[in-house]
């Protein structure tokens, strides 16, 4: 029998757009992106956690019948807790600011849960995690951060074993100038980014 996996695209804050680009406009051009990946994705149900302040643009993005779960700060333990409650075996937080992120790295976040009880995936140099995936309900180690301030040390520290924290392929977070730079246009995928910035 298949497991029952969630991905949540969570909303978190957008500090930087490109010269010219609304920030609003980035941040949920971003966030779109990414919802849709998640939502063509075979081997788990999608979903939103925002915010209150973002249960709007949440609303805004979401795609029919997507479950969306508001949660007090914009960090991982709360949607775990969630989508526990909702009958999920495992699930993972993914940030909403990667809006080219392949399919394939998001299914090597979910792989080790297999064998680890948290996996987790880098956003590039300085920019904290882009996901975190555990099996539900999490472990009750398992400190809650916003992937912003969190790092594979960092949930390393409060694990019975450093083993039990697995790293998996990091994809760089659109947080600045040069991870603007490292957009590929010949991926498929980010529409909404890619209109942004003029096609």
């Amino acid at each position: 029998m298949a497991v029952k996996r969630l991905v949540a695209a969570i909303l978190v804050p957008v500090r930087w757009s490109p010269p010219g680009v609304d920030l609003g406009a980035w941040r949920a051009a971003l966030a779109e992106d990414v919802v849709d990946l998640l939502a063509r994705l075979a081997q788990a149900e999608a979903a939103i956690a925002a915010t209150a302040e973002d249960r709007k643009l949440a609303e805004e993005i979401a795609w029919p019948g997507m479950r969306i779960y508001e949660v007090p700060t914009a960090s991982y333990l709360p949607v775990f807790a969630a989508a526990a409650e909702d009958g999920f075996e495992q699930a993972a937080v993914i940030a909403a600011d990667v809006p080219d992120i392949p399919g394939m790295i998001l299914g090597k976040l979910l792989r080790p849960l297999e064998s680890k009880a948290v996996a987790v995936a880098g956003g590039g140099p300085g920019n904290g995690l882009m996901g975190v995936a555990t099996s539900l309900p999490a472990p009750e180690w398992l400190d809650d951060h916003e992937l912003d301030t969190a790092s594979a040390q960092v949930l390393r520290r409060t694990a019975p074993r450093p083993g039990d924290v697995s790293s998996t392929p990091e994809w760089r977070r659109l947080r600045g100038p040069a991870e603007l730079a490292s957009l590929d246009p010949a991926l498929e995928g980010w529409e909404n980014t890619r209109a942004l910035l003029g096609g």
